[in-house]
């Protein structure tokens, strides 16, 4: 078996927590990495200054590898960048512009650089650039997502045959069987968002944990297409996202409705009428079960992939006797 991943990152198993905004602070990163996997602080949520504050205490709270995404599109971007050099960082994942941008910067600092991408063109965009991986996510993803719509199963393959890099999976990824999948299509490892950000230890609040436990299938939707498409759940801040949309909005207008902190006051804040609430479609498989600890997801990961894998095993490999129609 391939382990590249687990080499690359120092890692027990090929286990990434997505960075998400609002949910990805220093007690659930520490708590990932802390249960084998490899835990992200979500850079995009935070100023500067409260950055610096979460990686002192993911490090006081780990001995085990943790990395921060930075997305690129980010206002202090370069302050940021310094940031994570100065304090130590050793693992980045860039995600929401051009791996060209910061990838040399970074690796010259001797950071691990891993990026974000949604199709196998940026894939071999970002190998160009001298990434030391790519994270390929499908449509299913609840954080910023790619305008193709491509989802994971038929990505994960393209992207295989584009690049050779170590390939981690990410969109629709919940369970251990999914695990067992994009591994099959070529995915030599998985980002896991939404499962995480529905832990203890994720910073959103309960309340959103709450009410992503009892969404069905088709209460989130892919929008804000125009600026960065992300994935929204159904409540009054969609409705108007959907409305102006509807009527052909402009970038503009769009940004004026986005621009009251309308996502850390749904994650963050709890408030589940106006806020902007982001989760993957994945979110449906959990419905009704409780908010769990990282580290009984983690447990729960890794049993059913191994479960899994011995189901395979078990099955008869001998497909001659299937006939064709």
């Amino acid at each position: 078996m391939n382990h590249r991943i687990e080499t690359l990152f120092g890692t027990e198993y090929p286990i990434v927590q997505g960075g998400m905004v609002w949910c990805s602070g220093w007690r659930l990163a520490s708590a990932v990495s802390n249960a084998g996997g490899l835990g992200l602080l979500g850079a995009g949520s935070m100023h500067p200054d409260t950055l610096r504050e979460h990686i002192r205490k993911c490090r006081a709270a780990t001995d085990k590898p943790f990395g921060v995404n930075i997305p690129l599109m980010y206002p202090q971007i370069d302050e940021i960048m310094q940031l994570v050099v100065d304090e130590g960082v050793r693992i980045v994942f860039t995600s929401a512009g051009s791996p060209a941008q910061w990838t040399g910067w970074l690796k010259a600092r001797g950071m691990t650089v891993v990026h974000v991408v949604s199709s196998s063109r940026f894939a071999r965009k970002a190998e160009e650039a001298g990434v030391d991986a790519v994270v390929a996510e499908g449509f299913e993803a609840g954080g910023h997502n790619g305008r193709e719509e491509t989802t994971t199963l038929c990505l994960i393959p393209a992207v295989r045959a584009a690049t050779s890099l170590p390939l981690i999976a990410a969109g629709g990824i919940a369970t251990g069987a999914a695990m067992l999948a994009v591994r099959a299509l070529g995915a030599e490892g998985v980002q896991i968002g939404t499962r995480f950000a529905l832990t203890e230890e994720s910073s959103a609040h309960p309340a959103f944990k709450e009410y992503c436990l009892h969404l069905q299938e088709g209460d989130t939707k892919l929008l804000l297409k125009k600026l960065s498409p992300v994935r929204l759940i159904k409540n009054a801040f969609r409705t108007q996202v959907e409305a102006s949309e509807a009527r052909g909005a402009s970038e503009e207008e769009l940004r004026a409705l986005l621009s009251k902190g309308r996502a850390k006051r749904g994650i963050l804040e709890g408030e589940l009428d106006e806020g902007e609430l982001e989760i993957g479609q994945v979110a449906s498989l959990f419905n009704g079960r409780p908010v769990q600890t990282v580290n009984q997801v983690m447990k729960e990961l890794t049993s059913q992939y191994f479960m899994a894998l011995e189901q395979l095993n078990q099955c008869d490999p001998d497909l001659s006797n299937v006939s064709s129609t």
